[in-house]
């Protein structure tokens, strides 16, 4: 079995917002592997749509995760659908994207995370989620959200595995970059 192409992905960073990140299940260890999977995705030039769930009311995206934009290669959807593809500004910005394959990171997995993986499962996307870069308010949420996401057809991997999957070798320019994030 192969890993989805991983040659030309978007990654879905999803409500890693102000005042959602402190309500969730090892908050901490979730910023700072999500922080990591976007820092090795500027090195690589992925791309990455960043979701803010009712900003006005969650606050934005906290800065150690809006820092690792980079401008010319991410953009920020606000919504009020639980999935990404309920909002028309995230289906216009992946339409004109066109990646190959989505990689998902942020929270709540059972909520915004899950629904967002069965909508693109279901528009033909593979899907990738980061499970150390996603949570819920409980552990077990977020534990079975993943094994369903599994069982529907997405990849749950690490943060570590994306990434080399990303890099496939060591003669890619940025694997020294990336490399230095993981340690």
């Amino acid at each position: 079995m192969n890993l989805p192409n991983c040659f030309d992905p978007v990654i879905v960073t999803v409500d890693i917002q102000e005042r959602l990140v402190p309500s969730m299940y090892n908050p901490d260890e979730i910023v700072a592997r999500a922080s990591v999977l976007l820092r090795g995705a500027a090195e690589l030039g992925v791309r990455v749509i960043a979701t803010e769930q009712y900003p006005k009311g969650l606050g934005n995206t906290i800065p150690a995760i809006a820092e690792t934009f980079v401008p010319e290669k991410s953009c920020v959807v606000a919504k009020t659908s639980f999935s990404v593809f309920g909002e028309e500004k995230f289906r216009e910005a992946l339409s004109q994207m066109r990646p190959h394959s989505l990689i998902f990171c942020g929270m709540e997995t059972h909520v915004c995370v899950l629904q967002s993986v069965f909508d693109a499962l279901e528009a033909g996307y593979p899907v990738i989620i980061a499970a150390d870069a996603v949570s819920s308010r409980k552990e077990s949420e977020k534990l079975l959200a993943l094994e369903t996401a599994r069982q529907a057809g997405a990849w749950v991997l690490s943060t570590e595995s994306i990434l080399f999957a990303l890099l496939k070798n060591s003669l890619n320019p940025a694997f020294k970059a990336v490399s230095k994030l993981i340690k």
